[in-house]
């Protein structure tokens, strides 16, 4: 892989990221992504194509609009460096194939929930529900997986879930998992089936418990804290995509050192 190829797939990352922008900002509003085009939220001037450059423009213009000189919010940049990493990750692990565009297109969906999630507390259907039928269809063309192991993860990873809030209401009689979350684990089993549901699960419980501890004891707040469960989720799938086999390997491996 030369550094070209590597360069404009890091670049065509960044791209993508600022579609996501658009979507992170527009589909909790219930607005078009299509039209009007990119326009400064607070003084509503159109932004030019060379102030919409990704990450360029953001430093050119030192983090303002160049007409209001309202700051511009850190999460243009992060979501689109993020999104041109993942892609250089993903160029480097699978080169120029199928399974680039397979994971790249699952991450930028993972990506788009995650930025709706935390400030809104809400996973739009519009991504989920589609993602379901699309992850199911992408199995077909998937290499390393079949129908059947995307159609488990979809009943599996919707299923648990559903299960799990279901049981919490019925003792607590407070809902502490949304349908958002169930919907988009189904969508993560449909695109690496149901050993990456499992992975996800423990991986996004693990690091949500730690994080949601830190938070409550950090913020004074008590056990009804409210922590959004989709960025966990998101994080668990993306890992697994990436190290899931060698994490796998090694915590058996540490297992049956340990049972020696």
């Amino acid at each position: 892989m030369n550094w070209i190829t590597l360069f404009f797939g890091f670049v065509f990352g960044t791209i993508v990221g600022s579609f996501l922008n658009v979507c992170i900002y527009r589909i909790p509003a219930g607005k078009s992504i299509v039209a009007p085009s990119s326009h400064c939220p607070r003084c509503k001037t159109p932004i030019r194509f060379y102030d919409n450059i990704p990450l360029v423009s953001f430093i050119c213009l030192k983090g303002r609009c160049r007409g209001c000189q309202a700051p511009i919010s850190l999460r243009y940049p992060l979501v689109e460096l993020l999104m041109g990493l993942f892609s250089l990750i993903l160029l480097l692990r699978y080169g120029i194939s199928t399974l680039y565009l397979i994971y790249l297109a699952f991450f930028a969906s993972l990506t788009l929930v995650s930025f709706i999630d935390l400030p809104h507390r809400i996973i739009p259907d519009v991504i989920s529900l589609p993602g379901i039928v699309i992850g199911l269809v992408i199995s077909l063309l998937h290499p390393q997986m079949s129908i059947k192991d995307s159609l488990i993860g979809v009943l599996l990873g919707g299923g648990s879930l559903y299960v799990v809030a279901s049981v919490y209401h019925m003792v607590t009689k407070r809902e502490g998992m949304g349908g958002g979350d169930v919907k988009l684990l189904a969508m993560i089993g449909a695109f690496i089936g149901w050993k990456g549901v499992l992975f996800t699960i423990l991986c996004s419980s693990f690091v949500g418990s730690v994080v949601g501890v830190t938070l409550m004891l950090s913020s004074s707040a008590d056990s009804k804290y409210a922590v959004p469960f989709g960025p966990f989720l998101s994080l668990g799938a993306i890992i697994y995509v990436l190290w899931g086999e060698l994490l796998i390997a090694w915590y058996l491996g540490f297992l049956r050192a340990a049972a020696a």
